[in-house]
């Protein structure tokens, strides 16, 4: 099923596969089933779903098989495999691991008696008794065992005998020069036993000195008689040394031989811990096996998405395939719609994977491809906008479906223009229509669900909602199309009534404002009086922005008029601007509303500086100029023109 990988997160069908994963006690199942991925064979499918049903009715009828860990179990057979020794507590190990297959195979064997087919694999394991004995009769505790040869057994009572010779003779000499010793007991030094003596009688005791104390009062020295003995000892050890490695080269040669067997049980054990896995998955989901037909036919009775919680999971039922292969959705926003496409999309990915289905009865379509746009898609990466990465993902999704795919689209044809985002919409379902594939849409447009009914290969449906209570029911209604209910869910949402008869108003007329506010009575506000926005809507006070509090520019006549400053013409009030300074009889050029004309200075008053308006090199021309006057100039300024007229200002 190569291009549903996206789809895999979408749906999260990887979450389930991770669920699956934790249920597994080995490392190599947990692997298997997170590299889990719909069959393309039907017979595989149909043996990987037979699997785990029967896993589950084990479960139920013997309990938690006791599947062993295997961490370690390969890596040692190898090393036995290139002549590596091991240890022998790495042999011990590998003897846990025998008996753990014997116990497999015995509780496999129960469910042979209960006749059920999966115990069969069973008597595959290779029990090799004879060395997991051997392993068990010479390995103990982390250590070769006395049992394991008589050889060793006569090194260490020879050895057990003479280190009590040892200390007997030297407690003999502690005690009977028990006037040269600095304690009272033996010491052990660089592993010979030693008597303590103090510095000055050591030459009364024979013996070589072995260590000597920090404070270099007493020194430690090891009788002659039973330096002897100690290095009879020495001999000793080097023969149990040398017998331990030669019981336990042995018993690797025996597991070295065992390779194939060993392989065979750690696939075939791994292979059934991810089976049983998939039975617990089962069990924890109170799920059911479903159906699997090849006729393109999707149908669901009661199904209960497996991540959403008990108390809120409205089952749903669903049916497509046959004549019908494409289904348009409506509804209200927060309506169920994408729970519902999303739950239609896992069931698919998680039947065609060999997985049991949490709900009543169920019957899947194998798919090649499962393929989905859910979701807004932005990515500020890329420099996509949602309706960007809709089309983009649907150009990928027609480019790859056939009629052996499952495409799911999520709000076809938004996050546009209405009515260009409506006929991409119907674009886009022609196209998956010509393809005969499964496909699943949601959408608003009213357009698109009149074409669902004008093609008999499609079916409408939609998401109940209860008006009278204005909430959603979350239940697909099969065969029926509704609206949006984007008013009602908004009056819900607190959007006051005069907001909602303007809105009912742009969308469906005046004349609907009024069917409308009959249906349902004017239900009075829950919200405590206070101040409001135009529309009815609460007003709540929110900071404002505190300016640094600036003292205005004095505006001073004496200083006189120049170009650009903003003057207020008395006794009429008419704002106007500077044009020209006051000339010898103090008249003034102001311009207002684009007319020039001259007023006595004593008749204006200052309101801005012109270096308070416009910045120093400001070109006056575009406010007082005429455009005749500004293209005369400006071509003044580059050469001469002899029959070029400027006209003065006036």
């Amino acid at each position: 099923m190569n291009g549903t990988f996206e789809a895999y997160k979408t749906v999260a069908f990887d979450i389930i596969r991770e669920q699956l994963a934790d249920l597994a006690n080995s490392a190599e199942a947990r692997e298997m089933a997170r590299g889990l991925v719909p069959c393309m064979e039907e017979g595989e499918l149909r043996r990987s779903m037979r699997d785990t049903t029967q896993a589950r009715q084990m479960l139920e009828l013997a309990g938690t098989p006791p599947m062993p860990a295997m961490e370690h179990t390969a890596e040692f057979v190898a090393r036995s495999v290139r002549g590596e020794l091991l240890t022998p507590e790495e042999m011990e190990e590998i003897g846990m691991f025998l008996a753990a297959v014997r116990r497999v195979r015995s509780y496999l064997d129960k469910g042979i008696s209960y006749g059920i087919p999966l115990s069969y694999f069973g008597e595959n394991l290779r029990l090799m008794p004879e060395l997991k004995e051997e392993i068990e009769g010479a390995i103990r505790h982390g250590r070769v065992d006395d049992r394991a040869s008589n050889a060793l057994r006569d090194i260490r009572r020879d050895l057990q005998l003479l280190e009590e010779k040892i200390k007997d003779k030297a407690e003999a000499l502690l005690k009977s020069q028990k006037k040269f010793m600095a304690e009272s007991f033996l010491v052990t030094r660089n592993g010979r036993l030693c008597l303590p003596v103090k510095k000055e009688y050591k030459s009364k005791i024979p013996g070589s000195v072995i260590d000597r104390s920090a404070s270099g009062s007493t020194v430690f020295i090891e009788p002659e008689t039973i330096a002897r003995m100690q290095d009879e000892i020495e001999g000793l050890r080097i023969e149990e040394d040398c017998e331990e490695r030669r019981i336990l080269y042995t018993l690797m040669d025996k597991i070295a031989m065992e390779e194939d067997g060993f392989k065979e049980n750690l696939a075939l054990l791994a292979k059934l811990d991810f089976v049983f896995a998939k039975g617990k998955l089962s069990a924890q989901m109170d799920a059911r096996e479903p159906a699997i037909n090849t006729e393109g036919i999707i149908c669901l009775k009661e199904a209960r998405h497996p991540l959403l919680p008990e108390d809120s999971n409205v089952p749903l039922d669903f049916k497509l395939g046959g004549e019908k292969r494409g289904m348009v959705i409506t509804g209200p926003n927060t309506g169920g719609k994408t729970v519902a496409i999303k739950t239609v999309g896992l069931f698919v990915l998680m039947a065609c994977s060999g997985l049991h289905l949490p709900c009543r009865e169920a019957d899947i379509a194998m798919r090649n491809l499962v393929l989905c746009d859910i979701g807004d898609g932005q990515d500020i990466l890329d420099n996509l906008s949602t309706f960007s990465a809709h089309i983009t993902n649907v150009l990928e999704i027609l480019k790859r479906a056939t009629g052996e795919s499952l495409v799911i689209l999520d709000e076809l044809g938004s996050g546009t223009d209405p009515a260009e985002g409506m006929g991409i919409a119907i674009a886009i379902l022609e196209q998956l229509r010509l393809r005969g594939c499964l496909y699943l849409v949601t959408t608003h447009y009213p357009e698109v669900k009149t074409y669902a009914g004008r093609h008999a290969g499609l079916i409408s449906a939609r998401m109940a909602f209860d008006r009278e209570n204005l909430r959603p029911l979350y239940r697909l209604e099969m065969g029926k199309t509704g609206d949006s209910c984007a008013l009602y869910i908004a009056k819900r949402l607190g959007m006051p009534e005069d907001m909602i008869r303007t809105a009912a108003s742009e969308a469906y007329g005046d004349g609907a404002v009024q069917e409308k506010s009959q249906k349902r009575p004017k239900e009075k506000s829950q919200k405590p009086p206070g101040r409001q926005w135009p529309g009815g809507l609460e007003r709540i006070p929110v900071p404002g922005i505190v300016p640094i509090k600036r003292k205005p520019a004095a505006a001073n006549p004496e200083e006189g008029y120049t170009r650009g400053d903003s003057v207020e013409v008395l006794p009429k009030g008419e704002i106007g601007i500077v044009v020209r300074p006051a000339d010898q009889t103090g008249n003034v050029l102001v311009q207002v509303k684009k007319e020039k004309r001259l007023v006595n200075q004593k008749r204006l008053k200052l309101k801005v500086r012109a270096r308070e308006l416009y910045p120093e090199d400001y070109d006056f021309s575009i406010v007082f100029d005429s455009v005749e006057n500004r293209k005369a100039r400006h071509q003044m300024e580059r050469k001469y023109v002899g029959n070029i007229e400027v006209r003065a200002e006036e």
